[in-house]
């Protein structure tokens, strides 16, 4: 493959854009760009708790709002993914919910999150998983319940889903796995957002780790294989720039890794093309 490195659908898995709080979707959308991004998957933003706002379809209505500003106005193509965080149920319990009230308000609002995959508006459920801090054994419970509804949707209208979840090893991956075994998911459809080098089969399961874009991650993954994707889970919030990484993240490690030979062009034609494609269930990306 002769391609040239600058038409490579760069792709990031996992960014975030907010008009309130950052540089909003248009301009978050230039940045990638401009770096040599060319797609970006847009998870919706959580809901605002502290204004008992818990309208998750609004949310997840202006999440497809701000991809289609970013596919009318820019040269990035965009992709949402619609879900509840498991923070939202973490958020409702505060608010006074029981346990039992704030599942089926999760249930409800990942029901919206399949109708809008069966819309053709997103692509994926998303992000939905459990908390990566300590809750009660009784949370826990009904987060993995949570979790599992999503995955059972996934299945029903064969879309992938994304997971939000504690710091993963093998036995998480594991565990996943057999999850997604037990509701009839294939599990190349679950995407482990926020994943370390879990790489080769043994480690992942059959799942589909999307890494974060660190240099030494991204390094120890590739020596493995290349059947991963990659993200920033950039937050879009100007109280913390760069947060988790910024938006040209993907795109310059990218570039100068093919650059320096640590990354082959067919390499990232795998990562950030063909995997993409193949998990989402798309016919092209750019």
């Amino acid at each position: 493959m002769n391609a040239n490195p600058n038409e490579i659908p760069i792709t990031d898995n996992h960014i975030h854009v907010d008009p309130v709080n950052g540089y909003g979707p248009v301009k978050t959308a230039e940045l990638f760009y401009n770096a040599g991004g060319r797609t970006m998957i847009i998870p919706n933003k959580p809901s605002d708790p502290l204004n008992n706002d818990f309208n998750f379809k609004k949310w997840m209505d202006l999440g497809i709002k701000y991809v289609e500003d970013i596919n009318q106005n820019t040269k990035v193509r965009a992709f949402s993914i619609c879900g509840v965080h498991p923070g939202e149920y973490s958020n409702l319990l505060r608010k006074g919910k029981s346990f039992e009230e704030a599942y089926e308000i999760m249930k409800k609002a990942l029901d919206y999150s399949a109708y809008l995959v069966n819309e053709n508006k997103t692509i994926a459920i998303g992000e939905i998983g459990r908390p990566h801090y300590m809750v009660s054994e009784e949370e826990l419970k009904y987060q993995n319940l949570i979790m599992k509804y999503g995955m059972e949707l996934a299945k029903d209208i064969q879309c992938p889903v994304q997971l939000h979840t504690e710091t993963a090893t093998e036995n998480e991956f594991k565990e996943f796995a057999f999850l997604a075994d037990e509701v009839g998911l294939k599990r190349e459809k679950v995407i482990k957002h926020f994943s370390g080098a879990y790489i080769n089969e043994n480690e992942n399961f059959g799942l589909t780790p999307s890494i974060i874009a660190n240099k030494e991650i991204i390094k120890k993954s590739i020596k493995k294989g290349n059947n991963f994707l990659i993200e920033t889970d950039f937050l879009d919030d100007k109280t913390r720039p760069g947060a988790v990484l910024g938006p040209k993240t993907v795109p310059k490690r990218t570039l100068d890794f093919i650059k320096k030979g640590i990354l082959t062009e067919e390499d990232a034609f795998q990562i950030h093309d063909v995997n993409v494609l193949k998990v989402y269930n798309l016919d092209c990306i750019i």
